[in-house]
Protein backbone atom coordinates (compact mmCIF):
# COMPACT_ATOMS: atom_id res chain seq x y z
CA UNK A 1 0.00 0.00 0.00
CA UNK A 2 2.89 2.27 1.07
CA UNK A 3 4.44 1.59 -2.64
CA UNK A 4 1.09 2.22 -4.31
CA UNK A 5 0.77 5.52 -2.44
CA UNK A 6 4.06 6.61 -2.86
CA UNK A 7 4.05 5.51 -6.52
CA UNK A 8 0.89 7.86 -7.30
CA UNK A 9 2.84 10.78 -5.84
CA UNK A 10 5.15 10.51 -7.95
CA UNK A 11 3.01 10.53 -10.98
CA UNK A 12 1.66 13.62 -9.71
CA UNK A 13 5.01 15.50 -9.27
CA UNK A 14 5.93 14.43 -12.36
CA UNK A 15 2.84 15.57 -14.28
CA UNK A 16 2.99 18.95 -12.26
CA UNK A 17 6.33 19.18 -12.27
CA UNK A 18 7.33 19.54 -8.56
CA UNK A 19 10.40 18.55 -6.20
CA UNK A 20 8.03 17.82 -3.61
CA UNK A 21 4.93 17.29 -1.68
CA UNK A 22 4.68 19.01 1.68
CA UNK A 23 0.82 17.55 3.42
CA UNK A 24 -0.30 19.71 6.45
CA UNK A 25 -2.71 17.97 7.57
CA UNK A 26 -2.86 15.23 10.02
CA UNK A 27 -5.03 13.02 7.30
CA UNK A 28 -2.67 13.92 4.76
CA UNK A 29 -0.24 12.96 6.81
CA UNK A 30 -1.41 9.60 7.78
CA UNK A 31 -2.38 8.55 4.20
CA UNK A 32 1.56 9.36 3.16
CA UNK A 33 3.50 8.12 6.37
CA UNK A 34 1.19 5.48 8.31
CA UNK A 35 1.32 7.50 11.51
CA UNK A 36 -1.80 9.04 13.06
CA UNK A 37 -1.20 12.18 14.39
CA UNK A 38 -2.28 12.30 18.35
CA UNK A 39 -2.25 16.43 17.99
CA UNK A 40 -4.42 19.20 16.21
CA UNK A 41 -2.63 20.51 13.18
CA UNK A 42 -4.39 24.16 13.59
CA UNK A 43 -2.72 24.00 17.11
CA UNK A 44 0.11 22.46 16.81
CA UNK A 45 1.35 22.10 13.45
CA UNK A 46 2.67 19.18 11.66
CA UNK A 47 4.88 18.66 8.47
CA UNK A 48 4.99 15.24 5.94
CA UNK A 49 7.22 16.17 3.19
CA UNK A 50 7.91 13.57 0.35
CA UNK A 51 10.47 14.65 -2.36
CA UNK A 52 10.34 13.32 -5.33
CA UNK A 53 13.89 11.82 -5.34
CA UNK A 54 15.43 11.85 -1.73
CA UNK A 55 14.13 10.51 1.72
CA UNK A 56 10.99 11.78 3.10
CA UNK A 57 10.45 13.03 6.74
CA UNK A 58 8.24 14.48 9.39
CA UNK A 59 8.29 17.16 11.26
CA UNK A 60 5.94 16.62 14.42
CA UNK A 61 4.91 18.13 17.80
CA UNK A 62 6.68 16.89 20.98
CA UNK A 63 3.52 15.30 22.22
CA UNK A 64 4.04 12.67 19.37
CA UNK A 65 7.61 11.50 20.66
CA UNK A 66 6.56 8.63 22.34
CA UNK A 67 3.90 8.10 20.13
CA UNK A 68 6.45 7.77 17.04
CA UNK A 69 8.38 5.34 18.94
CA UNK A 70 6.41 3.24 19.60
CA UNK A 71 4.96 3.00 15.94
CA UNK A 72 8.69 2.83 14.85
CA UNK A 73 9.28 -0.13 17.30
CA UNK A 74 6.72 -2.26 15.60
CA UNK A 75 7.56 -1.20 12.16
CA UNK A 76 4.49 0.76 11.76
CA UNK A 77 5.86 3.53 9.95
CA UNK A 78 6.51 4.41 5.92
CA UNK A 79 9.39 7.09 7.13
CA UNK A 80 12.45 6.79 9.51
CA UNK A 81 13.07 10.28 9.72
CA UNK A 82 11.52 12.78 12.09
CA UNK A 83 11.86 15.73 14.09
CA UNK A 84 10.50 17.32 16.85
CA UNK A 85 9.63 20.61 18.11
CA UNK A 86 8.71 21.64 21.75
CA UNK A 87 5.68 24.28 22.45
CA UNK A 88 8.15 25.73 25.97
CA UNK A 89 11.46 25.63 26.30
CA UNK A 90 13.47 22.39 28.29
CA UNK A 91 16.46 23.15 30.40
CA UNK A 92 18.01 20.08 29.07
CA UNK A 93 18.00 18.31 26.05
CA UNK A 94 16.50 21.71 24.11
CA UNK A 95 14.95 21.25 21.15
CA UNK A 96 13.56 24.16 18.41
CA UNK A 97 10.44 26.00 20.05
CA UNK A 98 6.99 26.37 18.31
CA UNK A 99 7.87 29.70 17.11
CA UNK A 100 10.98 28.37 15.65
CA UNK A 101 8.81 25.98 13.61
CA UNK A 102 9.21 27.92 10.25
CA UNK A 103 12.92 27.88 10.73
CA UNK A 104 13.02 23.96 11.42
CA UNK A 105 11.29 23.41 8.42
CA UNK A 106 13.13 25.78 6.40
CA UNK A 107 16.91 23.64 7.44
CA UNK A 108 14.69 20.53 6.80
CA UNK A 109 14.28 21.39 3.35
CA UNK A 110 17.89 22.48 2.92
CA UNK A 111 19.36 19.40 3.70
CA UNK A 112 17.18 17.65 1.54
CA UNK A 113 17.96 19.89 -1.36
CA UNK A 114 14.95 21.38 -1.69
CA UNK A 115 15.75 25.14 -0.73
CA UNK A 116 15.37 26.05 -4.64
CA UNK A 117 12.80 23.74 -5.26
CA UNK A 118 8.64 23.90 -6.12
CA UNK A 119 7.03 22.15 -3.54
CA UNK A 120 3.25 21.43 -3.53
CA UNK A 121 0.80 21.30 -0.58
CA UNK A 122 -2.80 20.47 0.32
CA UNK A 123 -2.79 23.36 2.55
CA UNK A 124 -1.37 26.57 2.28
CA UNK A 125 -1.34 27.03 6.31
CA UNK A 126 0.20 30.12 7.73
CA UNK A 127 3.26 28.10 9.33
CA UNK A 128 4.28 26.89 6.01
CA UNK A 129 3.92 30.27 4.06
CA UNK A 130 6.06 31.70 6.77
CA UNK A 131 8.75 28.42 6.20
CA UNK A 132 8.88 29.45 2.42
CA UNK A 133 9.25 33.43 3.61
CA UNK A 134 12.59 32.16 4.72
CA UNK A 135 13.31 30.15 1.60
CA UNK A 136 13.30 32.55 -1.60
CA UNK A 137 14.36 30.71 -4.09
CA UNK A 138 11.66 28.00 -3.65
CA UNK A 139 7.99 28.26 -4.42
CA UNK A 140 5.02 26.82 -2.46
CA UNK A 141 2.09 25.84 -4.46
CA UNK A 142 -1.36 25.07 -3.67
CA UNK A 143 -2.17 21.51 -5.28
CA UNK A 144 -5.60 20.90 -2.62
CA UNK A 145 -7.37 19.44 -5.56
CA UNK A 146 -5.24 17.53 -7.31
CA UNK A 147 -3.46 15.72 -3.75
CA UNK A 148 -7.68 14.80 -2.63
CA UNK A 149 -7.35 12.95 -6.09
CA UNK A 150 -4.70 10.62 -4.85
CA UNK A 151 -7.11 9.20 -2.39
CA UNK A 152 -10.16 8.22 -4.58
CA UNK A 153 -8.95 4.64 -5.69
CA UNK A 154 -7.66 2.24 -3.27
CA UNK A 155 -5.44 -0.42 -3.54
CA UNK A 156 -6.54 -3.65 -2.81
CA UNK A 157 -5.13 -3.77 0.64
CA UNK A 158 -6.98 -1.40 1.59
CA UNK A 159 -10.16 -2.74 0.46
CA UNK A 160 -9.32 -6.44 1.84
CA UNK A 161 -9.28 -4.23 5.34
CA UNK A 162 -12.64 -2.23 4.67
CA UNK A 163 -14.39 -5.63 4.02
CA UNK A 164 -13.06 -6.62 7.56
CA UNK A 165 -14.32 -3.42 8.87
CA UNK A 166 -17.59 -3.72 7.17
CA UNK A 167 -17.88 -6.99 8.47
CA UNK A 168 -17.11 -6.14 12.14
CA UNK A 169 -20.35 -3.22 11.59
CA UNK A 170 -22.35 -5.61 10.42
CA UNK A 171 -21.74 -7.38 13.68
CA UNK A 172 -22.58 -4.52 15.93
CA UNK A 173 -25.89 -3.69 13.86
CA UNK A 174 -26.87 -7.69 14.48
CA UNK A 175 -26.66 -6.67 18.35
CA UNK A 176 -28.87 -3.41 17.83
CA UNK A 177 -31.15 -5.68 16.72
CA UNK A 178 -31.11 -8.01 20.12
CA UNK A 179 -31.27 -4.96 22.25
CA UNK A 180 -33.33 -2.48 20.65
CA UNK A 181 -36.64 -1.82 22.95
CA UNK A 182 -38.92 0.74 23.91
CA UNK A 183 -38.25 2.52 27.26
CA UNK A 184 -34.17 2.29 26.70
CA UNK A 185 -32.23 5.22 26.67
CA UNK A 186 -30.74 5.79 23.31
CA UNK A 187 -27.20 6.96 24.48
CA UNK A 188 -26.93 4.35 26.77
CA UNK A 189 -27.91 1.31 23.94
CA UNK A 190 -25.48 3.05 22.31
CA UNK A 191 -22.75 2.99 24.83
CA UNK A 192 -23.71 -0.47 24.90
CA UNK A 193 -23.23 -1.57 22.00
CA UNK A 194 -19.69 0.23 22.13
CA UNK A 195 -18.83 -1.88 24.31
CA UNK A 196 -19.80 -4.87 22.66
CA UNK A 197 -17.91 -3.30 19.92
CA UNK A 198 -14.72 -2.46 21.85
CA UNK A 199 -14.68 -6.13 23.11
CA UNK A 200 -15.26 -7.77 19.26
CA UNK A 201 -12.78 -5.07 17.72
CA UNK A 202 -10.03 -6.56 20.19
CA UNK A 203 -10.70 -9.75 19.18
CA UNK A 204 -10.90 -8.99 15.66
CA UNK A 205 -7.90 -6.57 15.43
CA UNK A 206 -5.47 -7.50 18.70
CA UNK A 207 -3.04 -4.92 18.95
CA UNK A 208 -4.24 -2.50 15.77
CA UNK A 209 -5.56 1.14 16.05
CA UNK A 210 -9.21 0.79 16.54
CA UNK A 211 -11.65 3.65 17.19
CA UNK A 212 -15.30 3.99 16.83
CA UNK A 213 -16.14 7.48 14.78
CA UNK A 214 -19.44 7.30 15.71
CA UNK A 215 -22.10 5.06 17.52
CA UNK A 216 -25.18 6.81 17.40
CA UNK A 217 -29.07 5.75 17.41
CA UNK A 218 -31.62 8.72 16.67
CA UNK A 219 -35.47 7.65 18.02
CA UNK A 220 -38.73 9.03 16.96
CA UNK A 221 -39.76 12.82 15.64
CA UNK A 222 -35.60 13.39 16.37
CA UNK A 223 -34.89 11.53 13.61
CA UNK A 224 -36.29 13.57 11.13
CA UNK A 225 -32.74 15.84 11.84
CA UNK A 226 -30.27 14.18 10.00
CA UNK A 227 -27.78 14.35 13.04
CA UNK A 228 -30.41 14.71 15.78
CA UNK A 229 -32.22 17.52 17.57
CA UNK A 230 -29.44 18.50 19.88
CA UNK A 231 -31.43 16.73 22.84
CA UNK A 232 -29.79 13.37 23.02
CA UNK A 233 -29.68 13.33 27.12
CA UNK A 234 -32.85 11.82 28.35
CA UNK A 235 -34.23 10.61 24.83
CA UNK A 236 -35.44 7.49 25.12
CA UNK A 237 -36.99 4.77 22.44
CA UNK A 238 -40.96 4.76 22.33
CA UNK A 239 -43.06 1.80 20.29
CA UNK A 240 -44.21 3.21 17.33
CA UNK A 241 -40.79 5.47 16.64
CA UNK A 242 -38.49 5.13 13.72
CA UNK A 243 -34.96 5.15 14.34
CA UNK A 244 -32.09 5.78 12.37
CA UNK A 245 -28.72 4.45 13.49
CA UNK A 246 -25.23 5.13 12.57
CA UNK A 247 -21.90 2.39 13.48
CA UNK A 248 -19.06 4.17 11.99
CA UNK A 249 -15.29 3.03 13.19
CA UNK A 250 -11.98 4.10 11.77
CA UNK A 251 -9.42 1.08 11.94
CA UNK A 252 -5.84 1.00 10.87
CA UNK A 253 -6.73 4.54 8.91
CA UNK A 254 -9.85 3.57 7.20
CA UNK A 255 -13.03 3.99 7.40
CA UNK A 256 -16.55 2.42 6.90
CA UNK A 257 -20.28 3.86 7.14
CA UNK A 258 -23.03 0.96 7.71
CA UNK A 259 -26.34 3.05 8.97
CA UNK A 260 -30.27 1.65 9.05
CA UNK A 261 -33.42 2.51 9.65
CA UNK A 262 -35.11 0.56 12.71
CA UNK A 263 -38.94 0.19 13.36
CA UNK A 264 -39.85 -0.04 17.00
CA UNK A 265 -43.10 -2.32 16.73
CA UNK A 266 -45.25 -2.78 14.52
CA UNK A 267 -44.87 0.37 11.20
CA UNK A 268 -47.92 1.76 10.39
CA UNK A 269 -48.97 2.27 6.50
CA UNK A 270 -46.99 5.93 6.00
CA UNK A 271 -43.72 4.15 7.87
CA UNK A 272 -43.99 1.39 6.04
CA UNK A 273 -44.26 3.35 2.79
CA UNK A 274 -41.47 5.20 3.69
CA UNK A 275 -38.87 2.73 5.05
CA UNK A 276 -39.91 1.17 1.44
CA UNK A 277 -38.70 4.40 -0.73
CA UNK A 278 -35.63 4.70 1.15
CA UNK A 279 -34.62 1.57 0.88
CA UNK A 280 -35.37 1.37 -3.00
CA UNK A 281 -33.62 4.99 -3.30
CA UNK A 282 -30.58 3.09 -1.44
CA UNK A 283 -30.85 0.31 -3.99
CA UNK A 284 -30.78 2.27 -6.74
CA UNK A 285 -27.49 4.15 -5.50
CA UNK A 286 -25.90 0.88 -5.22
CA UNK A 287 -26.80 -0.33 -8.34
CA UNK A 288 -25.38 3.18 -10.07
CA UNK A 289 -22.39 2.52 -8.02
CA UNK A 290 -20.74 1.12 -11.98
CA UNK A 291 -17.25 1.92 -13.21
CA UNK A 292 -17.20 4.04 -15.94
CA UNK A 293 -20.94 5.70 -15.27
CA UNK A 294 -21.30 9.16 -14.35
CA UNK A 295 -20.16 9.83 -10.66
CA UNK A 296 -23.31 12.30 -10.21
CA UNK A 297 -25.27 9.10 -11.24
CA UNK A 298 -25.61 7.57 -7.55
CA UNK A 299 -26.99 10.60 -6.49
CA UNK A 300 -29.27 10.90 -9.65
CA UNK A 301 -30.48 6.85 -9.42
CA UNK A 302 -31.65 7.81 -6.10
CA UNK A 303 -33.02 10.57 -6.13
CA UNK A 304 -35.25 9.63 -8.79
CA UNK A 305 -36.52 7.16 -6.81
CA UNK A 306 -37.52 9.56 -4.01
CA UNK A 307 -38.71 12.43 -6.45
CA UNK A 308 -41.28 9.25 -8.40
CA UNK A 309 -42.96 8.68 -4.61
CA UNK A 310 -43.68 12.45 -4.42
CA UNK A 311 -41.37 12.95 -1.58
CA UNK A 312 -38.55 14.92 -3.06
CA UNK A 313 -39.36 17.83 -0.73
CA UNK A 314 -37.81 15.57 2.16
CA UNK A 315 -34.61 15.14 0.69
CA UNK A 316 -32.33 17.19 2.70
CA UNK A 317 -28.69 15.97 1.52
CA UNK A 318 -26.81 14.36 -1.10
CA UNK A 319 -26.74 10.49 -1.39
CA UNK A 320 -23.38 9.86 -0.01
CA UNK A 321 -19.58 10.71 0.37
CA UNK A 322 -16.49 9.40 -0.74
CA UNK A 323 -14.93 6.75 2.01
CA UNK A 324 -11.04 5.85 3.16
CA UNK A 325 -9.23 7.90 5.39
CA UNK A 326 -11.45 9.90 6.31
CA UNK A 327 -15.27 9.32 7.04
CA UNK A 328 -16.01 12.04 4.84
CA UNK A 329 -13.65 11.54 2.29
CA UNK A 330 -12.51 13.31 -1.27
CA UNK A 331 -14.60 13.80 -3.25
CA UNK A 332 -16.66 15.57 -1.73
CA UNK A 333 -19.07 16.75 -4.85
CA UNK A 334 -21.15 13.79 -5.41
CA UNK A 335 -24.34 15.40 -6.69
CA UNK A 336 -22.17 17.47 -8.78
CA UNK A 337 -19.26 15.83 -10.63
CA UNK A 338 -20.40 14.36 -13.96
CA UNK A 339 -16.63 12.55 -14.57
CA UNK A 340 -16.79 8.99 -14.84
CA UNK A 341 -16.73 6.50 -11.76
CA UNK A 342 -13.25 4.54 -11.06
CA UNK A 343 -12.17 0.85 -10.39
CA UNK A 344 -11.98 0.54 -6.77
CA UNK A 345 -13.76 4.23 -5.72
CA UNK A 346 -15.33 3.14 -2.74
CA UNK A 347 -18.17 5.29 -1.37
CA UNK A 348 -21.04 5.63 0.93
CA UNK A 349 -24.97 5.21 -0.64
CA UNK A 350 -27.17 7.36 1.98
CA UNK A 351 -29.83 8.72 0.55
CA UNK A 352 -32.08 9.86 2.97
CA UNK A 353 -36.33 11.32 3.24
CA UNK A 354 -36.86 13.37 6.52
CA UNK A 355 -40.55 14.08 7.72
CA UNK A 356 -40.76 16.20 10.43
CA UNK A 357 -43.09 15.62 12.95
CA UNK A 358 -42.44 11.78 12.12
CA UNK A 359 -38.71 10.62 11.79
CA UNK A 360 -36.14 9.94 9.00
CA UNK A 361 -35.80 7.22 7.40
CA UNK A 362 -31.69 6.22 5.49
CA UNK A 363 -30.18 3.12 4.87
CA UNK A 364 -26.37 3.45 4.27
CA UNK A 365 -24.19 1.15 2.64
CA UNK A 366 -20.62 0.76 1.97
CA UNK A 367 -19.79 -0.03 -1.56
CA UNK A 368 -16.87 -0.01 -4.09
CA UNK A 369 -16.87 0.76 -7.43
CA UNK A 370 -16.45 -2.15 -9.85
CA UNK A 371 -18.09 -3.48 -13.26
CA UNK A 372 -20.33 -5.32 -10.81
CA UNK A 373 -20.84 -2.77 -7.01
CA UNK A 374 -19.39 -4.39 -4.31
CA UNK A 375 -21.48 -3.62 -1.75
CA UNK A 376 -19.15 -4.30 1.42
CA UNK A 377 -21.72 -3.57 4.53
CA UNK A 378 -24.09 -6.97 4.27
CA UNK A 379 -26.35 -5.97 7.06
CA UNK A 380 -30.15 -6.77 6.15
CA UNK A 381 -32.77 -3.86 5.51
CA UNK A 382 -35.89 -5.68 4.99
CA UNK A 383 -38.87 -4.47 6.35
CA UNK A 384 -38.99 -7.61 8.17
CA UNK A 385 -35.85 -7.73 9.53
CA UNK A 386 -35.74 -4.13 10.84
CA UNK A 387 -38.79 -4.52 12.55
CA UNK A 388 -38.09 -4.68 16.13
CA UNK A 389 -42.07 -6.23 17.48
Amino acid sequence: MRAYRIGLMHELMDRENLDALAFARGDFLQFSSNFNTDVEPWERPVLCVIPRNGEPFVILHELSINHWRYASEEQRLWISDASFYSEHPRLGSRMPLLSEWPKLVAEKLKAAGLSRSRVGTDEMSRPLQRTFDLLPDARLLSMTREVRKLRWVKHPEEIALMREIAALTDWVQDRYRENIRPGRLTMELDMSMAAEFATEAGKRFPDQDVQMDCMWTISGPASAAAHGDGKRGGARIETGHVMVNMVIPRINGLVVENERTWLCGKPDTRQQRLFEVATAANEAGLEAAVAGKPLSGIDAAAQAVIEKAGLGEHINHRTGHGMGVLCHEFPEDMAFSHRPLLQNEVYSVEPGIYVYGLGGFRQDDTVVIGSTPEVLTKTAKDLKSQTIL
